[in-house]
This record gives structure tokens, sequence and C-alpha cells, in this order.
């Protein structure tokens, strides 16, 4: 009598058990994520060097994650390699290098100097920070969106915010001691900072494509930058100084511009027509 041999069973029978398989992910996904986290790892090293005292190290590395946290949404758009994944990172990562370590080393170079008021002003710049980055996500993810605002900000932006508010800092590695008079008007400064951020200021944004050079100018201005660029490097702090000032100076500029346009000198809810109307509406 032959033995029953038990039916074998199918191959794939316990597959659903083992859970879903992974899946394999290209190298270029994760290239802009790397960029991300080398920029956080910048932001709080510098936090570190604040607290040692090793200051112009500090503020190069603030400085620095600020620049690579700007580019890495831009190298993930070039590499085609936008992820949800990534850009909740980049939002994650925008708050600890445009606001909390560009306000930790200012509060332990000069602001604490202001005691109280130094901490609460750099509070102040940290929270600001966090809510203009939320304003902008949300602006970015409408689905209709005005003409303008590719030429406009709303506000300072936050890359831009860390650059400006480390004013201080630069003037005190020009010789501006950090005393407690100093100290106030420096805490001053960075609620003025913080203000800009979350206002409803139309800054120039540069990235409008109607904004042309002229075919004569592009060897001036390219010989320009480098000239600049150059400056930087020989000239660190007085160079940063000077264009934070410049940068200022151009704010009022931008709102008349606007207000010659809109007929405002604040961006409002209504400017647009249709769904662009719906700006950012309660922000």
């Amino acid at each position: 009598m032959e033995a029953q041999v038990p039916p074998s069973e199918p191959k794939n029978s316990h597959d659903g058990a083992r859970g879903p398989r992974l899946r394999e992910i290209p190298l270029r996904l994760i290239v802009p994520n790397l960029i991300t986290v080398l920029a956080i790892c910048s932001g709080l090293t510098g936090i570190r060097l604040a607290f040692e005292n090793r200051y112009e190290l500090a503020v190069t590395l603030v400085l620095a994650a600020a620049f690579i946290d700007g580019i890495d949404g831009r190298v993930a758009r070039l590499m085609k390699a936008t992820s949800k994944f990534g850009a909740q990172m980049d939002s994650l990562a925008d708050i600890v290098n445009f606001g909390v370590a560009p306000a930790l080393v200012l509060y332990v170079f000069i602001l604490d100097q202001a005691r109280s008021i130094g901490w609460i002003a750099a509070l102040i710049y940290a929270i600001a920070a966090g809510l203009r980055l939320a304003r902008f996500n949300v602006m970015a993810e409408r689905e209709h969106k005005a003409p303008w605002q590719s030429e406009y900000f709303v506000g300072v932006p936050a890359p831009a915010g860390a650059l400006i508010v480390l004013l201080p800092i630069y003037l005190g590695f020009l010789g501006v001691q950090p005393t407690a008079p100093v100290a106030y008007v420096a805490a001053g400064y960075t609620v003025l900072i913080a203000a800009l951020l979350i206002s409803r200021l139309p800054v120039w944004s540069g990235k409008s494509e109607t904004q042309k050079i002229r075919r004569d100018l592009v060897l001036p201005v390219t010989l320009g930058i480098v000239v600049y660029v150059a400056l930087l490097m020989s000239f660190t702090w007085e160079v940063l100084s000077v264009t934070v000032i410049a940068y200022l100076c151009t704010l009022p500029f931008g709102a008349r511009a606007w207000h010659r346009r809109f007929g405002t000198l604040i961006v409002m809810d209504d400017v647009g027509d249709g769904n662009e109307a719906e700006l950012d509406r309660g922000l």
C-alpha cells in the first residue's frame, strides 16, 4: 500500500504573513536627504562651538547650514528626487537652521548680557522663524497661486532672516564690545528682525522669470559676483555687515514697487482674482 504524500503547499502561501517586501530605493532619492542631514549637523555643531566660545567657526557653520538647507530642495528638483519624506524632513531642518541655531548662537555671544530680555528676544526670533516657515509651506501647497508669488515673498524669508539677525555678531568681530547696553540694542534688533519675518511686507524674491538681464550686462554682472565672493573670502565680516545693511535698505523699495502695482504697502488677502485671493488667509 503506497504511503499518501501530502499535497505540496503553494509556493507563495506564506508570503502574506511575511509582510510587504522591501522596495529598493534609487540612490538619487537619498542624496537630497543626506544634504538635509548635513545641514542639520552643521547647525547643531555651530551651537556647540558657540558654547565653547569658538564664535567665528560657530557663525561660519550656522551660515553654512542655512546655505546648504536652502539648496537641498533645488538639488532634489534637479535630480528629480523630490518626495514627501524629503519635504517633511526639510521642513524640520529649516526650523533648526534658520531659527534655533541663529538664536542660540546670538544669545551665547551677546544677548545673555541682557539677561532675561536677551533670552526673550532669542525666543521671539526662533518662534517667528517657525511661524514664517509654516506660512511658507501653506502658501507653497496651494493649488492656485497668484502670479506675483514668483516675484515677492510675504515677509523676509527665513534664510535671509538667519543671515541678517547675526549682524550684532559680525559687528562684534569688527571690534564692537558685547557690553550690556549693546546687548539691549541687539535684543531690540533681534525682535525687529522677528517682526519682519512674520510681517506681510512684500519682499523681492529675485525668482521671477520676467526679470531678465540685458545681454551686454551679463559679463559685468558675472564679474561683479566674482569680486563680491573674493571680497567675502578676504573681508568676511565687513562684507557680511555691508550686505545685511544693504539688504535691509532694499526693503522699502520692494514695498514701494508693490504699492505702485497694487495700491497697498503690505500683502492683503484680496490681492488677485478668484482662487488667487485665498492666499494664506488668517496667517
